[in-house]
């Protein structure tokens, strides 16, 4: 499998790019900045939804992180939810604060900023499959003995995964999912559930905070 590169045409300039990111719009910095002053209309909406999603993520992260569950069915419901807001949270901080996210990544060591684009990434690839192409319990073995009290779901483990078939995607698609099994495989196969949504969550709430100022610098006045 030879995936096409994927091209895109800026929002701003309409020069075609090659994105580095799958939701990237813009082909440079300037173009971006360019942009975000000619639709400055725009900037209340960003932190809107910067707000509401990082309120649903903490929620979702804080009770997968605290309860236990003593059905799969509860146990598969609360890592869906923490997955869909990490990765909703992770999106609007790549759209609308790519800066701040890049600076805060850019600045960590090269293993740790590894660690944290992959599990990321590797989280993306559970949110495209579950429910969809596989099974909740294909991803995750849950902790503790069936009928036990003890069924922490931060404890469960993510499990390993063979490769998947995407020959029903177009080829960039191919190529940016067979990027996330990938990271998948590397930082979520093998390790907790708690340990993922820890590192991720920590990550997006720094980078949330450093976000929120600078949103507010740019939001115009109220009248």
């Amino acid at each position: 499998m030879t995936p096409m590169p994927d091209t895109r045409d800026c929002e701003q300039c309409g020069a075609v790019f090659t994105p580095r990111r799958e939701h990237a719009r813009f082909c440079s910095a300037r173009c971006r900045v360019a942009w975000n002053r000619e639709n400055t209309s725009g900037h209340a909406a960003e932190a809107s939804a910067l707000d509401w999603s990082m309120s649903a993520m903490r929620d979702a992260t804080g009770r997968l992180l605290r309860v236990t569950a003593r059905d799969r069915a509860r146990l598969f419901a609360v890592v869906s939810e923490a997955v869909w807001w990490v990765t909703i949270v992770d999106a609007t901080l790549v759209r609308y604060h790519p800066d701040t996210y890049d600076g805060l990544l850019t600045g960590r060591p090269p293993a740790d900023r590894q660690m944290i684009e992959e599990t990321l990434a590797g989280l993306r690839f559970v949110r495209n499959r579950m429910g969809q192409y596989l099974d909740p319990a294909d991803f995750i073995l849950p902790a503790g003995r069936p009928g036990g009290s003890d069924r922490r779901i931060r404890a469960s483990m993510w499990k390993s995964l063979p490769e998947p078939e995407l020959g029903s995607l177009p080829s960039p698609r191919q190529a940016w999912e067979m990027t996330r099994y990938r990271a998948y495989q590397a930082q979520l196969a093998g390790h907790s559930v708690g340990e993922t949504f820890e590192l991720a969550a920590a990550f997006l709430k720094l980078a949330a905070a450093e976000a929120a100022p600078a949103a507010e610098v740019r939001a115009p006045a109220a009248r």
